[in-house]
């Protein structure tokens, strides 16, 4: 085993912890993680979310909540069931996180081993765009189940993408599969039309013999929900693009729940 290696944080009331990633920003990551966390939840699992963009929390406009006083405050705060940590509850929007690496891996490793998450099925964590010091931390030393990985069926997000996949097997985490955002866009008649391309996701999956976990529709009203600060599967449960995370949280459920079985006891060398 690699020396530098951080030991494994202990979680011992989390059963499984899943990592959504992505290899570039504005592929709505944080939207996937923040509705596939809504929609186990919505299924009676007991889910957290934890946002690790140190640089750029999201979670807090997606639940519609800001800044607190963690004096008075304990963390993680619940809201709509899910048990929610992120930067954003500490520094206010308007201010920059101005720190180096190594700062932001103990912040990120604080988020895990400091805050007791209790007793959940699922923990959703929302990693920050790239392969940088948060998403090297979480791979080294939380107890991944597997990663998920985001991408947009262009094929500049496919080239982002396969550099996560990369990362992810080079740190030896399990890759739960690819998930396709902004597959295509419905219209009122139910016809499907694909603006940003078509098979993209499909494609990656393939390559990176990996599983396709499926794809999502564009609904404005995903970033109308973001916004306002409630998910768009809880705003709008019966909407194409709802009905799309619950199968797909059933389709990662299932993916993780493979993967754990699938598990070998880490060998100490």
């Amino acid at each position: 085993m690699n020396p530098q290696m951080p030991p494994k944080l202990s979680l011992p009331g989390v059963q499984q912890v899943i990592a959504v990633a992505s290899g570039k920003g504005g592929v709505g990551k944080s939207t996937v993680a923040a509705n596939l966390a809504m929609a186990l939840h919505m299924q009676g699992y007991h889910v957290g979310l934890m946002d690790a963009d140190i640089y750029g929390p999201s979670v807090p406009i997606m639940f519609g909540l800001g800044t607190v006083d963690s004096k008075t405050t304990p963390f993680p705060i619940e809201k709509y069931g899910i048990r929610l940590m992120s930067m954003g509850f500490l520094v206010p929007p308007e201010a920059a996180v101005i720190w180096r690496g190594p700062k932001v891996a103990q912040a990120v490793q604080s988020f895990l081993s400091q805050i007791d998450w209790g007793q959940l099925d699922y923990l959703i964590i929302d990693l920050p765009p790239g392969t940088g010091d948060a998403q090297l931390t979480l791979s080294q030393s939380a107890p991944l189940t597997g990663a998920v990985i985001v991408t947009t069926p262009g094929e500049v997000s496919l080239i982002d993408a396969r550099k996560g996949v990369k990362m992810f097997r080079e740190v030896r985490v399990p890759i739960l599969g690819i998930v396709e955002n902004m597959s295509y866009f419905v219209d009122a008649a139910g016809h499907k039309t694909p603006i940003f391309g078509v098979g993209g996701g499909q494609k990656l999956a393939s390559e990176s013999d990996v599983p396709f976990l499926g794809e999502l529709p564009i609904d404005p009203r995903v970033a109308e929900c973001g916004d306002s600060g409630e998910p768009i599967v809880r705003k709008y449960p019966d909407s194409p693009v709802a009905q799309a995370y619950m199968t797909l949280s059933q389709t990662v459920a299932a993916a993780a729940n493979r993967s754990s079985a699938a598990a070998l006891p880490e060998v100490q060398l």
